[in-house]
């Protein structure tokens, strides 16, 4: 119990103290009694949580191709990798992945990276879906559930009573339907304590955050104090340069830029990489 709240204290310090301003504490009713040892706490809380895996079928037909290495993984392990190198040589745990418009592929990124990092031995990931105006990966992923995460955000259960498992080592927060006042609740103090909390008790690898386009609406500058990096995707032949440069601009004055990821490129460099698979 000490450990963890230990943990979140330094949590919400480092957080403070990038934000310029104090975290609103958890209360004691949101810190669940848990076995004195840390590590012991995390893997109980995390194997409590229900494992319900899609379909492999279905995640090939939305693109998820990183269950296994191979030709079709490479890309995203080659951005896992990136990613991983980048934040732990900062000490960073949360990313928010977002994109200047629409239809930039964020999600599909989002769950190939989550699924390539679970690849990885001694790995858990937090996947959070944020996008509380169109969320949209019940509908990629097709599992039966009537677990919601928009009651965690809202305050009224912990992500105990409303986590799952796609995978052994992935937990993932799922809306079931949009949800009222987005900005306000990724604004409210109280929800960065909630973070703080699963944090604390799941005590994850990496937490990733499925966010809306930047440009739609300001729900990505409500959250983005409450990560320490923020990756933005754009999509070839689409994203526009000026998007692109105002999203990248405005989100670095409040959280850091991990990077930019293209996306839909389909220029191929032919550089016979892919015939070590054959």
């Amino acid at each position: 119990m000490e450990k963890i709240q230990s943990a979140i204290a330094k949590a919400r310090a480092e957080r403070s103290a990038k934000s310029g301003g104090p975290s609103q504490a958890p209360s004691q009713a949101q810190v669940t009694h848990r076995p004195r040892t840390a590590e012991d706490a995390s893997h109980q809380t995390w194997d409590a949580l229900p494992l319900i895996e899609p379909a492999v079928r279905r995640l090939w037909s939305q693109r998820i191709v990183t269950l296994e290495g191979g030709r079709e993984a490479t890309p995203f392990d080659k951005l896992r990798t990136r990613m991983l190198q980048q934040m732990r040589a900062h000490g960073w745990r949360r990313v928010a992945i977002t994109s200047p418009g629409m239809n930039s592929g964020k999600t599909t990124i989002a769950l190939n990276l989550s699924f390539s990092l679970a690849r990885q031995a001694g790995s858990r990931v937090v996947l959070s879906e944020m996008d509380l105006r169109k969320p949209s990966i019940q509908r990629t992923l097709r599992v039966k559930t009537e677990r919601d995460f928009a009651k965690v955000i809202n305050g009224d259960a912990p992500f105990d009573d409303h986590g799952i498992r796609i995978r052994s080592n992935i937990a993932l927060g799922m809306l079931q339907r949009p949800m009222d006042n987005p900005a306000e609740l990724l604004h409210n103090p109280n929800l960065a304590a909630t973070l703080d909390v699963i944090e604390a008790q799941y005590d994850p690898s990496i937490m990733m955050f499925d966010m809306p386009p930047y440009q739609v609406s300001d729900d990505v500058m409500s959250f983005a104090d409450k990560v320490d990096c923020v990756m933005i995707i754009a999509a070839a032949e689409y994203t526009k340069m000026s998007e692109l440069d105002a999203c990248e601009r405005e989100l670095a004055n409040v959280t850091n830029v991990l990077g930019v990821v293209l996306n839909k490129c389909r220029y191929d460099t032919n550089d016979g990489s892919s015939d070590y698979y054959s």
